[in-house]
């Protein structure tokens, strides 16, 4: 019994599951190896109402809230960790969009992109800084009805593939920090824009990699939110985003802990199962129920933003804790299965994807450092 999903939110897991072990678990491996996005599957998936569903109706969504997103993302999760990127994103960036975009910008990007047919990125980390957010050089001068953007943005998440982004950029003086940075939804197409990819160990059907504007033209309409007060506004979904990535990983670990249970049960040594020898099961055992409790976690964050209450400290709590959490558990599965999960395989590949979340969209320490200010306040937690 889970008190924060009934028997509608049920179903629709259940539906979710179906499909990605239907149609996404089955290119799990071969997307890793070949590096490439399945537009096709990701039409599928917006057909099927799996992406930011969270969404109003108005905008190509279906208003189901949170935690219905956040069920959806556990299943394609579960199926192929990097490939959920694209229902994150989506979210991140629908949220994004639906909050502070004009009803004539956000709408016909939004049907896209809840339907399929668009990827859209978040261009926030530059070379200079990555956990320091607000320390951003990418220029953004105002001529005309057109921002010209000017700098580099790297360690972006489909940087390659993505149709738009949306960027921060910097429209004040740099001794101004968060309150002279301001977003800006970019089309990839414009001329200026050059991009590259990296070869990162793990999440390789969705890429990383820097994006480079020189001197890029975009319309002073596509500015989300008011100038100079970008960052602070939009920075807010990130709270949204992390519970969906403690949701993603931990489904992983999930996964990874059934397979090695059944596993575990079944091969023998000196006579007995495996899991009869407490230095085998014992560990499992004390995952499993750390897994459960994170995810109950996860859950409350989510339900808690569905009703519209304070959730900052919890998705931080999310989003250091989970990551850990499931590298370790995947960890130790791969250990159970001997030098057969050593082998390039499912228990490999979910190591090296879950890897890049400890990294990306706020490290463990920046999550920590809100947390204790929540507990403790700003000014006895200075930056």
């Amino acid at each position: 019994m889970n008190p924060y999903i009934d028997e509608d939110l049920a179903a629709l897991a259940e539906h979710a599951q179906r499909f990605a072990q239907g149609r996404v678990a089955p290119g799990f491996l071969e997307r890793d190896q070949t590096r490439v996005l399945d537009r096709d599957l990701m039409r599928e998936m917006g057909e099927m109402g799996f992406i930011a569903p969270e969404l109003p109706e108005a905008f190509g969504g279906q208003g189901l809230g949170c935690l219905a997103a956040g069920v959806i993302h556990e299943a394609i999760a579960a199926a192929d960790l990097s490939l959920s990127y694209i229902n994150l994103l989506a979210s991140l960036n629908g949220q994004i969009l639906a909050q502070h975009a004009r009803p004539e910008l956000a709408r016909p990007w939004l049907e896209r992109l809840t339907q399929g047919r668009a990827l859209l990125a978040i261009a926030l980390t530059e070379p200079r800084g990555g956990s320091d957010a607000a320390n951003l050089r990418l220029k953004m001068e105002r001529v005309g009805d057109h921002y010209v953007l000017n700098g580099e943005k790297t360690s972006i998440s489909a940087a390659d593939q993505a149709d738009a982004a949306v960027v921060f950029a910097r429209s004040g003086r740099v001794e101004d920090g968060a309150r002279g940075v301001s977003a800006l939804l970019v089309p990839m197409d414009l001329p200026g824009i050059t991009r590259n990819r990296f070869d990162c160990h793990g999440q390789r059907a969705i890429g990383r990699g820097s994006i480079f504007f020189d001197n890029v033209r975009v319309p002073v309409d596509h500015r989300l939110g008011d100038e100079g007060k970008g960052f602070v506004q939009v920075m807010q979904g990130f709270d949204f985003s992390r519970a969906l990535i403690g949701l993603q990983v931990l489904a992983v670990a999930r996964a990874s802990l059934e397979e090695t249970w059944t596993y575990v049960a079944q091969r023998e040594a000196f006579g007995k199962p495996l899991a009869a020898f407490q230095g085998v099961s014992h560990p499992l055992a004390e995952y499993a129920t750390q897994v459960e409790a994170a995810r109950l976690l996860c859950l409350q964050t989510l339900w808690l933003k569905d009703r519209g209450l304070p959730h900052t400290a919890e998705a931080a709590m999310c989003k250091w804790w989970a990551p850990k959490l499931a590298y370790d558990v995947v960890h130790q599965c791969l250990l159970s299965f001997g030098h057969g999960g050593y082998d390039r395989g499912p228990m490999e590949q979910r190591l090296r994807d879950i890897l890049g979340f400890q990294i990306g969209d706020g490290t463990a320490q920046i999550m920590k450092t809100i947390i204790a200010r929540a507990n403790a306040g700003r000014e006895a937690v200075p930056a």
